[in-house]
């Protein structure tokens, strides 16, 4: 069967495109295969002019990914079309204009998962929360879900155009026969929910995109879950407790049933290198064509190394959320009912927080006071506007003594506890409590790019 319509409409544009430039070569791909070997000097991405490139991470830290996939964004030529694979170790990925604390359960990331098998100890595996520089919704990457990302020019884009690729390697090279693009844009697939019954089929989502357009260049990059061992984990990280008392601009996520496809990593991307072969390049394109980029070859690139601190700020991270209002009571820009939180709050306690881009804008907190003795002390509003207006709410470690030092009246513990669940402050440990800045940057700190970062000094 020849190419689809669509297929023909690409072809002529990039034919277009590449010879309306001298310094596009517009035969098959034939970049450099980079090793382990290669030094570190030399720069992974030498062959940005050429008209088509495959590039393959051996990182698995989603701070380099995404800054690799920015480097290649901005870089490359903008007739050139890029096929990028990689894949991460456990993280959240939120859209640019998500809230975390609407998106993420906090305290549960900072528990991190329970031990790997394959490296069995006393300690929880972390979890990393990054901010992409693309849109869409949260998602949980980890070594069982493969990542993809395609940069092209915007006259061939589509948001269906590339994830019917990877629907395509799916159903014919992999051997997953209802895989599709939905409606949503994502990849789905059906599934006989008994067994038996092929008409009693339940569809679950296995892929989710997301884009970032500029004037020259359009990105589209994906998911799609493989052999994930923590999907039943999924659920309670990407579930804020405070999620029934924050309205937020911007995009919230959309919650979809999800599942394995069952396919290992390396049959993934083979099956979508190929696809992505045969859509841009034919089938002469050989293996020779892919570029393969280390950890040490990524961050020896300046531009990857400035992407990395950026994501990995906390500036970035709870510093970009949209503006979003706390409210434990129906307001009428949302006049939802309040769940029940299980803490035995006074019954006139009542909390309404606006904070956009992480700092606070206005604060009314009402009924804290420990004592009744007290309760007149907590109606200061002066006094806690003046204490909190302006703060940045990642940076607070523990309510009920940020009640107090703006008040100086005690505070009922439950308050405090109650707070600091919704704003994802952890119990403290040894007295001690952290912010979720500070436990962001020490789950960064412990890895090998946050030793890395604290000894490279940022350049001027």
């Amino acid at each position: 069967m020849g190419p689809s319509p669509s297929f023909e409409a690409i072809s002529r544009r990039l034919i277009s495109l590449s010879s309306s430039t001298s310094s596009i070569r517009t035969h098959h791909i034939n970049t450099l295969r980079i090793s382990r070997t290669t030094s570190p000097k030399r720069h992974f991405t030498q062959n940005l002019l050429r008209p088509l490139q495959i590039y393959r991470s051996t990182s698995t830290d989603p701070y380099i990914n995404l800054s690799i996939e920015h480097h290649l964004l901005q870089r490359s030529h903008p007739d050139s079309t890029i096929l990028f694979l990689y894949t991460n170790r456990p993280c959240i990925v939120i859209g640019r204009n998500q809230s975390p604390w609407l998106e993420v359960n906090l305290r549960a990331l900072a528990d991190g998962l329970p031990p790997s098998d394959s490296k069995p100890n006393n300690y929880a595996q972390p979890i990393s929360l990054v901010r992409r520089r693309s849109g869409g919704g949260a998602v949980f990457h980890d070594h069982g879900n493969a990542n993809w990302s395609v940069i092209c020019p915007p006259a061939i884009f589509t948001r269906d155009l590339h994830a019917d690729m990877v629907a395509r390697a799916l159903r014919e090279r992999l051997g997953v026969p209802t895989a599709r693009v939905n409606g949503r844009h994502d990849i789905v697939i059906d599934v006989d929910v008994d067994g038996t019954d092929a008409h009693a089929t339940k569809t679950f989502k296995i892929s989710g995109s997301a884009y970032k357009l500029t004037r020259t260049r359009a990105l589209h990059h994906g998911t799609c879950l493989l052999s994930s061992p923590n999907l039943s984990r999924v659920g309670k990280l990407l579930r804020s407790p405070a999620e029934g008392f924050i309205k937020a601009r911007g995009v919230e996520s959309v919650r979809s049933p999800i599942r394995n496809v069952g396919i290992k990593g390396d049959e993934f991307a083979e099956a979508v290198l190929a696809e992505f072969r045969a859509m841009y390049g034919g089938g002469d394109i050989s293996h020779d064509g892919e570029v393969v980029v280390t950890e040490e070859q990524a961050l020896a690139n300046n531009d990857v190394v400035s992407g990395v601190r950026e994501l990995a700020s906390a500036d970035w991270v709870f510093g970009q959320t949209p503006l979003f209002t706390f409210s434990t009571e129906p307001t009428e820009e949302d006049p939802r009912p309040r769940p029940d939180v299980g803490y035995k709050l006074r019954e006139g306690f009542r909390a309404h927080l606006v904070a956009r881009h992480g700092e606070i804008q206005s604060v009314n907190i009402r009924g804290f006071s420990g004592t009744e003795a007290s309760a007149t002390v907590d109606a200061d509003t002066p006094a806690l506007t003046s204490a909190l207006v302006n703060q940045r709410l990642h940076h607070t470690t523990d309510w009920r003594r940020t009640l107090e030092e703006a008040t100086r009246a005690p505070v009922d513990p439950n308050v405090g506890e109650f707070l600091n669940e919704m704003f994802g402050i952890r119990p403290s440990v040894d007295g001690k409590n952290a912010s979720v800045a500070q436990m962001v940057e020490q789950i960064i700190s412990d890895t090998p790019l946050g030793k890395f970062l604290a000894q490279k000094q940022p350049q001027e």
